[in-house]
């Protein structure tokens, strides 16, 4: 090895001139890779692959990533399963089955799936007021070997399995089926330790089971309730079974939520779940909440957290849990000990987290998306090293071609109360500085839901493509969003259309006043909740020159008695149509549309039970009535979320932005 040395006066010029070649380089780099890319288009928009879930093996050497991507030949979705490790991404099929999850096997040397039928007809179960339950399923279960890298399977039941579990030792399987017709749920059991596999009914139970763990040092299965009925899916609660028991079922939680993601904690004594409730008392956020199947107590986790808590997982190294809580427009990656009353730490950059794993050796994987970064996977050794993420899956690896739109925050104060709100605002690629642009706002759904950072080729989350045909894009968290507190959440109860149309003409007010935006071009659009807000917003002001109403109703008693989650008008209006009549009129925008100037379009799925189309049909009705421009566009075959064909979801697209075009 040879050794220089300079004096300081001869680095110093070479320096200089060192890092102006290389600035120089590095400029003209970046212009050469602008240039080179390409615009974002419709085509490219929707050919996007979404990661569903994924799950690290415990010994963190192998992760199972679920996906769904279009098959625009075959007029639907691809579901894939994808075994990865750090060198490379296996495909194990591409008719995995999403309805009941796939699960590792404790010691991580095999993983357990269900797979789709070859047949290609609609066998949808659609009952009008049932969730949705789709019977095309071969009835097998598949084994995959990591050490034989083979398939087995064994047969079962023709009946819907919708949730397993691994028992102590990879022994044995326990798994439920539900039977429609009876509605009822049965948990089975498949011996895998003898020579001829063996199987048993254990227990049968009144609901359907959407979540099955098992813990062996109770001997207890802990299962989930879900009613059958879409009406009461606030009636979910938590039972145990206890083995050695037999018919010895034990309800452990009494109380009006909905509670998702079962998980055993590391010492197999507490169950962990998210929960929230929407009742006549008011709204809260998904919370965590551990529950020990020894004692009872409950006990809430990252309760200094203002916002709503998505997914979580657990370090056994560590005894730490990690949430992924959505606080404003992104949703990062928290942390509190057990030994810490409530200690909490926020890791990464900008964007959002959507899904965690963790290994029994610490090991993370993880989603990430940004609103210029599409979503992969990612791979940590432990989290002190997030920044250093390597990517494991390289789906949407085609969009580092394509110039996409980045977004900012944008924050305003509602003058009535002096309420800050917040939105996510989408620039047209190249624009930094914006001027007099044409604004689209473009309103989420839920209400309960909330526009972060990210990026998803998806006919609902189509701001980026908005943005990348010339129009400034404001996506408004308006009162009820979610990631601004409980109390942000509940201020929309009994004004569920007058205060967040406030918030929102508000911020549009503050783009004018900004100069953002042309006051002569502004547009309005949303789906579900965000189609409701747009049939009211149309009748307060004619500043708009083109709207879009997605799934949107516009009277609510009617809307009360058709739709399949009565429930959460009622909490959001305080009760039923009988005893809050003056709100149940005052909010729904029919009796105002004589005011309506602007000429909307309209998009409903024909088998949406959730906002059932004919809302949509009183829309159109009423609007050609008026001589108001109107285009209603329905989408057979489809419910609330359009997912049966990605056709429908990309012509939905393609005639909202036509529109635009032609009126806004």
């Amino acid at each position: 090895m040879l050794f220089f040395s300079f004096s300081h006066s001869q680095i110093k010029p070479r320096f200089e001139m060192t890092k102006f070649l290389l600035n120089f380089f590095l400029l003209n780099t970046c212009c050469l890779l602008i240039a080179s890319q390409s615009n974002l288009t419709l085509d490219a928009f929707f050919n996007y692959t979404t990661i569903s879930s994924l799950s690290l093996a415990s010994t963190g050497d192998f992760l199972l990533v679920e996906a769904r991507s279009p098959q625009w030949d075959l007029n639907t979705y691809e579901d894939c399963l994808w075994l990865c490790t750090m060198q490379k991404c296996n495909i194990i099929t591409n008719r995995y089955f999403p309805g009941m999850k796939y699960k590792w096997s404790p010691d991580g040397n095999t993983f357990v799936f269900l797979m789709k039928s070859n047949s290609t007809s609609n066998t949808d179960l659609n009952f009008s007021y049932l969730p949705k339950l789709n019977s095309d399923f071969e009835p097998k279960l598949y084994f995959y070997s990591i050490k034989t890298e083979k398939i087995t399977s064994i047969s079962i039941d023709s009946e819907l399995p919708t949730a397993l579990t691994w028992a102590k030792n990879d022994s044995s399987i326990y798994y439920s089926t539900v039977n429609v017709s009876s509605l009822t749920s049965t948990i089975h059991e498949l011996d895998l330790t003898e020579k001829q596999i063996t199987k048993k009914d254990i227990v049968q139970v009144p609901f359907l089971i959407p979540e099955l763990v098992y813990s062996s040092t109770t001997s207890q299965l802990i299962f989930l309730s879900a009613s059958l009925t879409m009406e009461y899916f606030n009636n979910s609660q938590i039972y145990s079974y206890d083995l050695q028991k037999p018919s010895s079922i034990k309800q452990l939680t009494n109380d009006s939520s909905s509670k998702t993601n079962l998980q055993l904690r590391y010492d197999r004594t507490d169950i962990f779940f998210l929960c929230g409730t929407i009742s006549l008392a008011g709204l809260t956020q998904p919370r965590l909440y551990s529950l020990s199947l020894i004692t009872g107590e409950r006990k809430r986790w990252f309760e200094d957290l203002q916002g709503a808590i998505q997914d979580y997982a657990q370090s056994p190294e560590d005894h730490s849990v990690y949430s992924l809580c959505q606080s404003g427009l992104e949703i990062q990656i928290y942390s509190q000990n057990l030994g810490e009353s409530i200690s909490k730490y926020s890791f990464g950059a900008a964007g959002s987290y959507l899904s965690i794993s963790i290994s029994t050796l610490g090991q993370i994987a993880f989603v990430f998306t940004d609103s210029h970064i599409p979503q992969e996977a990612y791979f940590i050794q432990d989290i002190e090293h997030l920044n250093s993420a390597i990517p494991l899956t390289h789906f949407n690896a085609h969009f580092e071609n394509i110039r996409l739109p980045r977004s900012d925050s944008y924050k305003w104060k509602n003058p009535d109360d002096n309420q800050t709100i917040e939105g996510n605002l989408y620039y047209p690629p190249g624009v930094n500085d914006p001027k007099n642009l044409p604004l689209l706002v473009l309103i989420h759904g839920g209400p309960t839901g909330a526009d972060v950072r990210n990026f998803v080729g998806h006919w609902y989350y189509w701001a980026p493509l908005a943005a990348a045909q010339g129009w400034l894009v404001l996506q408004p968290n308006y009162r009820g969003s979610t990631g601004y507190g409980d109390e942000f959440v509940n201020q929309i109860r009994y004004e569920i259309l007058t205060k967040p149309s406030k918030d929102i003409l508000s911020g549009i007010d503050q783009l004018v006043a900004d100069q953002y935006v042309d006051p002569n071009r502004i547009s309005v659009g949303g789906y579900s909740y965000g189609g409701i807000l747009t049939n009211w917003l149309i009748t307060q002001t004619t500043r708009f020159k083109a709207a879009l109403s997605g799934a949107g109703s516009v009277e609510h008693v009617s809307f009360w008695g058709m739709q399949d989650t009565p429930a959460y008008l009622q909490a959001l209006l305080g009760g039923f149509p009988w005893e809050q009549p003056a709100l149940y009129q005052n909010q729904s925008a029919i009796y105002h549309f004589d005011r309506i100037r602007t000429p909307t379009h309209i998009v409903a799925g024909t088998a949406d039970v959730r906002v059932p189309f004919s809302q949509s049909l009183m829309l159109e009705r009423s609007l050609r009535q008026l001589g108001i421009p109107v285009q209603l566009l329905l989408l057979p075959n489809e419910q609330h979320v359009i997912a049966n064909n990605p056709w429908h979801g990309k012509i939905k697209v393609r005639e909202e932005l036509e529109w635009l075009k032609r009126f806004g």
